[in-house]
């Protein structure tokens, strides 16, 4: 391993305990091997960040394929009126506006927007709900067609394509489902329900979320990987590599300048901040050579995809609302918004900043809403919700720029427009859409077990809580899948509903540890809130100095242009708009002044007596 110059900015790796340098730091405390690129020194250049937005797209490219592929092998063999690229195509269009919008006048994290899989179980669900009585059988549930792999479909040029009127109701019923939980997820942030309920979220229920969050998904990444597994063993292999044991190689040989006025020279560390774009660029190639095209069938129709098209509601046909539709959206909402309260968590977790205050909470769920709503109006069957594995993305590389964000929502919107391009996505072959996916989900679960040492571990009141969340969240979805019959009750609508919500894992571990988590009785420093702190991860805040939070408050604020229009705000969304008293008073957390969002930070003054030999601020 290379050993930083003198002038190199440091930058911990996540969850050490040292000090932020933002001078050039003694040779007795510097660590190699967690140096990253520099974290004060602006955004980073707009080569780097196109890079940076690829290696997200790749991730985004894992989720979009996932869900479109185990959502169409769901389906019955028949016929489609139009190209799978254009569902492809529509979804990236959505991800990229919400992504933007997020990113800007949301929540302000740096989250990408991506067909969650979240969505999934319901949509396979309401499509199981939807076969004839012939089709329906144990093989055809849903739980079977996540595994299943040998449908392949047609593209149905003429009115006698048979099965086409199925699939065509088939779809409009899950984008209305879609379109549902999109507005109900709208009503939520605009009434500021997410607001009130975060602050109430600790450690012992956010953390459980994260852990379940990492290992729900390991049917699908199994699912992808098993089609060659020694490329997705390959590319597993050569990610680890490139970002732990080659994390601290400083290139370009050549030092970028940050600053025109700045005397220092800023080492980038290639190896790390690519540890996505190299390995699958390399295995990619290493496929070709081979004559190795694993590409899915269902995804596959370059005939029928234009090169331009202009998305826009009713392209195909307007989403179809039945109560079987109403029932998946509401679970689909309630899903999706534990997932996401989870995402931005764990981004403010990893970026170093305070929990997310009540105001970012509630706007960045209502613009999650209308993500949806617009994506069921495009006539995707997938909404859009912050993504896991793009923040995984983000602690593996050590690196979350907002505007890399700003960048992923550009050209996630530009492949919306052209669905040829979009289509490029399906030729990455399966094993590496499911390594990568395995790898940054793998950062999520370790994420969520490096939580627990926030609480207390050792009091048998959060030891119980931890595990019995945890356990029930992964054992009910298996039992109720299994025993099916328990969940019918006559009424389809009814038994969508609590199909979807019972075997939704991350929804089940929210719900769970949150409820106990309240109900069972604890002292505030056992739960993990501290003393008279009440966001989560205070353990960890309450010895910030007050202008290091101040300035991390600032992340969250809307942009200056919006915050003039708070006042014209009506009373009842004022939830959206954060209080005079917000800034520097309830919402801590580790930071420094400058670019914090733009950059991973560190733990800055996390040690309130640091050791004699440690530099300190």
């Amino acid at each position: 391993m290379s050993q930083s110059p003198p002038n190199a900015i440091q930058l911990q790796s996540v969850g050490s305990q040292g000090t932020l340098a933002t001078l050039p730091r003694p040779p007795d405390v510097q660590n190699p091997s967690s140096d990253s690129w520099a974290s004060l020194s602006g955004p980073p250049p707009w080569g780097l960040s196109c890079l940076l937005a690829l290696q997200h797209i790749l991730v985004l490219a894992s989720l979009l394929c996932a869900s479109h592929l185990l959502l169409l092998q769901s389906l019955p063999a028949g016929g489609l009126s139009f190209s799978p690229a254009q569902l492809l195509a529509s979804s990236l269009f959505a991800c990229g506006v919400s992504t933007s919008l997020q990113t800007w006048m949301g929540s302000r994290l740096p989250l990408v927007q991506a067909p969650s899989l979240q969505f999934l179980i319901p949509a396979l669900v309401l499509t199981s709900q939807k076969l004839p009585l012939a089709l329906r059988t144990p093989g055809n549930c849903e739980h079977r067609a996540r595994a299943q792999a040998s449908l392949v479909l047609r593209l149905c040029g003429g009115p006698g394509c048979h099965g086409l009127e199925l699939w065509n109701t088939s779809i409009r019923e899950v984008s209305g489902a879609v379109v549902v939980s999109g507005l109900l997820q709208a009503i939520l942030g605009l009434l500021g329900g997410p607001g009130h309920l975060f602050p109430r979220c600790g450690p012992l229920v956010l953390a459980p979320s994260l852990v379940v969050a990492g290992l729900s998904v390991y049917r699908e990444v199994a699912l992808l990987c098993s089609t060659h597994w020694g490329l997705a063993s390959l590319l597993i292999v050569l990610m680890v590599v490139c970002s732990q044991h080659l994390g601290s190689c400083l290139l370009p040989p050549r030092h970028w300048r940050p600053a025109s006025t700045s005397s220092t020279h800023t080492h980038i560390l290639a190896f790390r901040l690519l540890s996505v774009l190299i390995p699958v660029a390399c295995v990619w190639i290493v496929s070709a050579l081979l004559g190795l095209s694993i590409i899915p069938g269902e995804l596959s129709a370059p005939t029928k995809a234009p090169w331009f098209w202009l998305p826009h509601p009713a392209e195909w046909d307007w989403p179809l609302l039945t109560p079987r539709a109403l029932a998946a959206g509401i679970s689909m909402a309630l899903a999706a918004s534990t997932s996401s309260l989870g995402c931005y968590a764990l981004c403010g977790q990893l970026l170093r900043l305070p929990s997310p205050p009540p105001h970012a909470c509630s706007r960045g769920l209502s613009l999650e809403g209308l993500g949806s709503v617009l994506a069921g109006l495009l006539g995707s069957p997938m909404g859009t919700a912050s993504s896991f594995p793009n923040v995984g993305t983000v602690g593996l590389l050590q690196a979350g720029p907002r505007r890399v964000a700003h960048l992923v929502g550009l050209f996630c919107m530009a492949l919306g427009l052209s669905p040829r391009l979009a289509q490029l996505l399906t030729t990455i072959p399966l094993p590496v859409l499911g390594g990568v996916l395995g790898v940054t989900q793998a950062m999520v679960l370790s994420t969520g077990f490096s939580s627990f040492h926030l609480a207390d571990i050792d009091s048998g009141r959060n030891v119980f809580i931890v595990g019995f969340s945890i356990f029930m969240a992964l054992l009910l979805p298996r039992w109720f899948r299994e025993a099916s019959v328990l969940l019918k009750t006559g009424w389809s609508p009814l038994d969508v509903l609590l199909r979807s919500l019972l075997t939704e894992p991350i929804f089940l571990a929210g719900l769970l540890g949150f409820l106990l988590e309240n109900t069972i009785p604890g002292t505030r420093l056992e739960r993990g809130l501290g003393q008279g702190l009440p966001p989560p991860f205070t353990a960890r805040e309450a010895p910030m100095p007050q202008k290091s939070r101040e300035k991390a408050d600032q992340e969250y604020e809307l942009p200056f242009s919006i915050q003039n229009l708070c006042p014209c705000i009506p009373q009842p969304l004022r939830c959206l708009c954060p209080l005079p008293q917000d800034s520097g008073n309830e919402e801590r957390g580790p930071s420094e002044p400058g670019e914090t969002a733009d950059l991973l930070p560190d733990f800055g003054d996390q040690c309130p007596q640091p050791s004699r030999g440690q530099s300190q601020l």
